[in-house]
């Protein structure tokens, strides 16, 4: 979505790593360092493939690490929607920040015959290919019709010069890239933090991650490893959906879950339980995922909650009357609201909360969250605030898709070792502070 001005909140990031043969016999301590909530003006665009058009999306949640021997810095943008961890390895002139492998004494190529390249790529979109050099080559191909390709590789990442992982396999990527937008010239590259093989949380062979993004101001927290606060309300947990076999339009590596059902306030949408499963070719997957802003679901869903929630509004908000204005095109459900009160707190407190229901567990939509202003837009003395629910058809894709922006003040923990995900509701800026956290 277009922003009236782009800019950097700084949120701070706790990780706890589990004791690596890597690291030294003694326990790890915790380390803090600054995760970035980007904002920038492109439209979000997805792909269908495990692998979304991350860098035009218009929120990204970045980390600074170092890799290669000796170390470089770099930028690297989290998702849990990806696999594969990705950097620049080209200098572009349009590129702000990229990772020179040849200054690294610890950069190893990896060759197309090796076990890492026939086996562990299997849930990359893209089959690997073998290059002239022999070396095993990716791509990675998106929504927009852009790509990115280069070789697999492994290096030293480093987290604050303390925790390090030798023969990290990643991307090398040198070519395609094409975006113009300032941000993302800033970025390095992508942390995938999926399920798949060569993911890092895989790699890093943590049992569980979890964050918390605050709604009210710039702090937030990501732990990796286990986080035993003793303070944490009782988070409730649901399965992971696992699927052995192979379906077309189902990503196996993606952080699925089943949703049962959604409700306005109290009210439940009449929906049938077939809508909400996966068919025969797996479309109609439900995914948590940290790389996606909003939340996406498909037509008769959307269709479902969008006539409840403006029947709980009548007379609360005024609806924008113009069929043709489609906000991030997949959200046309927006209002029109005095610019005098046109901020967070001018939105009306009695909003109905939306209730996300999954096995075990819930995710409650409610206030501002419920609400976003389109920058730029404004009507006479109104300006426009749409609904934070997309359509999941009008993107093309044959999922539903629970963004961060609906996962603020929630902690949210992935819990690889029992595969599930649990979520408790909490206020993140507070628990920044008790964890010694400060901006």
């Amino acid at each position: 979505m277009a922003c009236p001005r782009c800019f950097l909140l700084q949120i701070f990031v706790f990780f706890i790593f589990f004791q690596s043969q890597t690291c030294s016999s003694e326990p790890a301590e915790p380390i803090a360092l600054s995760l970035k909530t980007q904002k920038h003006p492109t439209p979000a665009k997805f792909s269908t493939g495990t692998n979304k058009l991350l860098f035009h999306h218009n929120v990204t949640l970045t980390v600074s690490l170092t890799v290669g021997s000796p170390p470089q810095n770099i930028t690297m943008v989290l998702d849990t929607g990806s696999e594969l961890a990705w950097l620049h390895c080209k200098k572009m002139p349009n590129l702000k920040t990229f990772f020179n492998p040849l200054a690294s004494t610890t950069y190893t190529k990896i060759p197309c015959d090796s076990d890492t390249c026939r086996t562990k790529t299997r849930e990359l979109p893209i089959p690997v290919s073998c290059d002239p050099a022999k070396l095993c080559h990716v791509l990675l191909s998106y929504a927009d019709a852009s790509s990115i390709e280069g070789n697999l590789a492994s290096d030293t990442f480093r987290v604050v010069g303390s925790v390090t992982r030798p023969q990290t396999v990643f991307g090398c990527m040198d070519s395609g890239f094409t975006s113009t937008n300032e941000e993302d010239t800033k970025t390095t590259g992508i942390m995938g933090l999926n399920r798949g093989a060569l993911s890092f949380v895989n790699q890093m062979e943590l049992p569980k991650f979890s964050y918390c993004i605050s709604a009210l101001d710039s702090s937030g927290i990501l732990l990796l490893g286990d986080s035993n606060i003793p303070w944490l309300a009782p988070l409730n947990y649901t399965p992971l959906v696992q699927i052995s076999t192979p379906l077309p339009s189902f990503d196996r590596a993606a952080y699925t879950v089943q949703l049962e059902g959604i409700k306005v306030n109290d009210r439940a949408l009449s929906l049938p339980k077939s809508i909400l499963v996966p068919d025969h070719t797996g479309a109609g997957q439900t995914m948590v995922d940290s790389g996606t802003q909003f939340t996406f679901l498909l037509g008769p869903v959307y269709t479902a909650l969008k006539n409840e929630y403006m029947a709980q509004t009548k007379g609360v908000l005024r609806v924008l009357n113009e069929p043709e204005f489609v906000f991030q095109g997949a959200m046309d459900l927006c209002y029109l609201v005095e610019e005098s009160s046109s901020t967070h707190k001018g939105l009306p407190d009695n909003l109905p909360v939306v209730r996300l229901m999954f096995q075990g567990a819930e995710m409650r939509v409610s206030g501002e969250r419920l609400l976003v202003r389109v920058p730029g837009e404004v009507r006479g003395k109104d300006s426009v605030w749409c609904f934070t629910f997309g359509n999941s058809d009008l993107l093309g894709i044959a999922s539903y898709v629970i963004g961060h922006h609906h996962q603020q003040n929630v902690w949210v923990e992935f819990d690889l070792a029992k595969s599930r995900i649990g979520f408790a509701e909490v206020r993140c800026d507070l628990a920044s502070q008790r964890l010694g956290l400060h901006v």
